[in-house]
């Protein structure tokens, strides 16, 4: 990867240099500081990027090599922390937000997208970044004193929290690799039919669960038919999108049986959104766009019984701090496949993403859903 000559004269002189670095103290962030979270300058462009594009701007520079940080979570938890990143003009945002009200994003016809783009990047890179079920979303910490184990615990909560039982038909909405309805089926003795729209995935599952009384299938969810007592969608909602918010919630109604439990894993957004922000979608999750408490709650009005609303937001920080030291001790076994501007960009991903929930920015939602309501109501298993 080729890093542009540093000239930090050139830089340092700029106004553009002295306006980002007056932006980033009240987080007390320095521009070429001596400090871990302080960034240090390669290129003189790189805050005229910044201000020019927004968080496109600042990600996109930082793989090309422009920029470096030593503590790169902890700096822009400060930034996140003090909002500073809300002030940058980003780029491209209004644009796509009016691309948003135009067309649905998360349409049946583009719901492959995010499939081929991110999960079906390589099994290579999520095998060596992830636990051994190969779990793609937040573990659970309190009793757990590695990835494996806070995966695990995730998975029988998941369980608990469902009240699953021996012989119960059990749908997986976005089952991944594969690692929950194993998990299900082999601890809890239930039949599972899982769906994703990545065929990596779906390949990998059906591997995985092979001898269990587990059924994978390539499919969106609003292709799906069937009855189900209970039904699970872990990390996927995120996917969805909020002009489909409603239709996916009726989906479930429809698949789940009457007196069925629904328990709904995502993250959240302290904020109504409408898009999600331009470097995500553009690197990491195409048609990708957090739900907020006021927009899951207008899909669930009239159809659902909410039942149990837990959060644990704070464990997605350590999450992702174990897939980035996963991700970092085994790059060197597949570098030759990905590159260093690849690296560059899944770095800043990761620490980005535990940037954001360390700073309280991004929730983790753990939603308990029945069609009419527990008869004598619902015991919360935590």
């Amino acid at each position: 990867m080729a890093i542009a000559s540093p000239s930090p004269r050139a830089a340092r002189t700029s106004r553009e240099y002295r306006a980002l670095a007056d932006l980033l103290a009240p987080a007390d962030v320095a521009l070429d500081g001596k400090r871990p979270w302080d960034l240090v300058v390669h290129d003189p462009h790189f805050a005229t990027r910044v201000f020019a594009e927004g968080s496109l701007g600042a990600g996109e520079s930082y793989m090309d090599g422009w920029w470096d940080c030593k503590q790169l979570d902890e700096m822009l938890t400060r930034v996140m922390r003090s909002n500073l990143d809300r002030r940058l003009h980003a780029a491209g945002v209004l644009g796509t937000a009016l691309l948003a009200r135009l067309r649905n994003p998360q349409s049946r016809r583009r719901a492959f997208i995010v499939g081929e783009k991110h999960y079906d990047v390589g099994d290579d890179l999520f095998e060596r970044m992830l636990d051994p079920r190969m779990i793609y979303s937040c573990g659970y910490w309190p009793h757990a004193a590695d990835l494996a184990a806070a995966q695990e615990h995730k998975l029988d909560l998941v369980c608990r929290k469902l009240g699953l039982e021996r012989g119960m038909r059990v749908l997986d909405i976005g089952c991944g690799w594969g690692g929950a309805a194993q998990f299900a089926a082999e601890r809890y003795g239930v039949e599972v039919t899982g769906i994703t729209v990545s065929k990596h995935q779906a390949a990998a599952a059906a591997g995985r669960c092979k001898g269990l009384p587990v059924e994978i299938r390539l499919e969106d969810y609003r292709r799906l038919q069937g009855r189900f007592d209970r039904i699970w969608s872990l990390g996927m909602f995120e996917h969805v999108g909020v002009r489909n918010y409603r239709t996916y919630l009726r989906t479930v109604r429809r698949l789940l049986a009457p007196d069925g439990l629904f328990l709904l894993h995502t993250i959240g957004s302290n904020v109504s959104v409408r898009t999600t922000d331009p470097w995500i979608e553009k690197y990491i999750f195409p048609n990708s766009m957090l739900p907020s408490i006021a927009q899951i709650a207008r899909a669930a009005e009239s159809q659902w019984v909410v039942e149990d609303w837990h959060g644990f937001g704070p464990f997605y920080d350590r999450t992702l701090l174990a897939w980035y030291r996963n991700f970092e001790a085994r790059w060197a076994e597949i570098a030759a496949t990905y590159g260093e501007r690849f690296r560059r960009m899944w770095r800043f991903w990761l620490l980005s993403s535990a940037a954001s929930f360390r700073a309280r920015r991004n929730q983790l939602w753990q939603i308990v859903l029945s069609p009419e309501g527990v008869a004598g109501g619902y015991r919360a298993v935590r």
